[in-house]
């Protein structure tokens, strides 16, 4: 589905990446800035029908290091940390303020989170969709996450071909849709489906993904948001496998100020199913807060 906002593309050598950066200016006055992360597996397209819902944000939305169109990274780690580090020397590139809204999808929450904790005051809101609250490996889907684990493990051991084959496999990504989209609409599912099928094969190698799914599954949100003093939007699916709703309550009182929307009948993928809801809830928690950011860059 081509989006229906036109983006200016931008390239940015950042740790020995090549960043590659979609940039979509507001329709008509802009009502501020929000640079959005993306999560794991996925690149900018997986934050599209977002993006087209907020038309009257200008809306930044790079591909991650070795994921996309954006190269890996030299020597720096493709972790939470790492990724944190990149986004701070792209806003930094692009003359992102204080002003500016920070948003982050599943692993991109991650990103977000660890990145305001190192650099507070650095954004002046943080948006997390689908944010993950709870240890992959102890909440209730830890079964689900120590499979995810096995395949990744099989696919970085196994002779490279085997293994490259088995990390992009059609049938494995079709699986997944299944299980994770809680719509009924056959449109929806076939949408959700397509996505993937498209954009989850596009990492640069093995190694850089199973530097990124450890992270995604060693690493939450709740480890940095006590020190997050942004204002913060939560905002959860009702059947997130990821993180059920009382882990995201719990979440929620852990930030110094944050509140929590909650979507029903939709699980992890609010981004694809949702989409229209999500940008209802930023939308109110934006016009609340301060002034629109500029990008001066």
């Amino acid at each position: 589905m081509p989006s229906n906002r036109s983006a200016l593309v931008s390239a940015h050598h950042i740790r020995g990446s090549d960043v590659r950066c979609w940039t979509y200016p507001s329709v008509g006055p802009s009502a501020g800035v929000v640079l959005a992360v993306h999560g794991f597996r996925g690149d900018h397209h997986g934050l599209q029908l977002l993006v087209d819902q907020l038309a009257e944000y200008t809306v930044v939305v790079p591909d991650l290091p070795g994921f996309g169109a954006s190269t890996p990274m030299d020597a720096t780690p493709h972790d939470a940390a790492g990724y944190a580090a990149v986004v701070a020397e792209l806003a930094g590139e692009l003359g992102l303020g204080p002003r500016t809204t920070l948003l982050g999808h599943s692993f991109g929450s991650i990103i977000a989170a660890f990145h305001l904790a190192a650099h507070p005051g650095s954004f002046g809101r943080l948006v997390l969709i689908n944010p993950i609250c709870e240890p992959a490996l102890e909440g209730s889907n830890a079964l689900m996450s120590r499979a995810a684990a096995a395949f990744y493990a099989a696919g970085a051991l196994l002779p490279e071909s085997v293994g490259e084959r088995l990390l992009r496999s059609r049938m494995i990504s079709d699986l997944m849709s299944a299980t994770m989209t809680k719509s009924t609409d056959p449109a929806v599912r076939a949408y959700v489906k397509d996505q993937h099928r498209r954009y989850f094969g596009r990492f640069s190698g093995r190694e850089t993904l199973r530097e990124a799914f450890d992270a995604s599954i060693n690493r939450t949100v709740r480890q940095v948001a006590p020190a997050i003093g942004a204002p913060t939007l939560l905002v959860a699916g009702a059947l997130d496998e990821l993180g059920s709703v009382e882990g995201q309550e719990e979440l929620a009182a852990e930030f110094p100020a944050a509140e929590l929307r909650v979507i029903d009948g939709v699980g992890h993928l609010i981004h694809y199913e949702r989409p229209a809801a999500a940008a209802g809830h930023i939308r109110a928690f934006l016009a609340s807060w301060a002034e629109p950011a500029q990008l001066t860059k």
